[in-house]
């Protein structure tokens, strides 16, 4: 049962008539591991934390840099040589210090990773190269619980729900090819700092809405868009039956 305290704080999302005060309660049980704490990770942590997720687990194994700044926004001056992770779990205590907060300050590979999603309900995906999207594909897949992910560079970004046990494809089935060392970087092509904002803050609707049942959550379909112009569309993503991740599993 919700506090007085708790309802007075989430009163805005309890007067949904779909979420109610079921969908609080439901988000307060919840344990949300986030990987990457920058441009992407930063508001999707801030939100979810704000919107009362009971436990996130942040996964960073980076510190804060001056040029940082201009976009990851759980992290300020005093922050630069910190680790990321620590860095924005202060954030979060600011903001909602009724949110259960665990580190993990190194890259998570192998068992780790395994473990730290095993742990939890679900996934949000916020790395920023192919070999830890891959890996955090088939831990996902392994574990059976849905992946948030998202990625985002110049005004482009994109946005998908990977989750192969509530019937639809996974991220190897959109990028079959592993042989890519790393994504496009911010550091060499650029980005605006909304843009991440944007994507980070509908990674946490996303979040938000296969935690709750609220709404129609992004599962087979890819969302993309250029803020330069305002334009979107939607591709449809069908599993590949000949998919090495996730096949089997099916």
């Amino acid at each position: 049962m919700l506090s007085d305290e708790q309802l007075l704080r989430y009163n805005r999302q309890i007067l949904l008539h779909d979420f109610d005060v079921a969908g609080q309660e439901r988000l307060l049980e919840s344990r949300v591991l986030i990987v990457g704490l920058g441009g992407l990770g930063c508001p999707a942590a801030l939100y979810l934390a704000a919107a009362g997720v009971g436990t996130l687990v942040l996964a960073d194994g980076d510190a804060v840099e001056l040029s940082n700044l201009q976009r990851q926004l759980a992290h300020g001056e005093a922050d630069i040589g910190r680790n990321k992770a620590v860095s924005a779990a202060a954030s979060i205590a600011d903001i909602n210090p009724g949110v259960t907060v665990t580190t993990l300050t190194e890259h998570l590979a192998g068992d780790a990773l395994a473990a730290a999603v095993q742990a939890v309900d679900l996934v949000v995906d916020c790395s920023d190269n192919f070999p830890t999207r891959f890996a955090l594909n088939r831990a996902c897949i392994a574990a059976g619980i849905p992946m948030v992910s998202a990625a985002a560079v110049r005004s482009e970004g994109q946005l998908s729900v990977f989750d192969v046990a509530g019937g639809g494809p996974c991220y190897r089935c959109l990028y079959p090819s592993e042989g890519a060392e790393t994504a496009l970087s911010c550091s060499d092509s650029g980005v605006l700092a909304p843009v991440v904002g944007i994507f980070g803050a509908l990674q946490a609707m996303e979040a938000l809405k296969l935690l709750t049942g609220f709404g129609e959550p992004l599962r087979g379909r890819l969302l993309m868009m250029d803020l330069r112009t305002a334009e979107q569309q939607q591709l449809r993503l069908a599993a590949r039956p000949e998919c090495p991740d996730c096949a089997q599993q099916r």
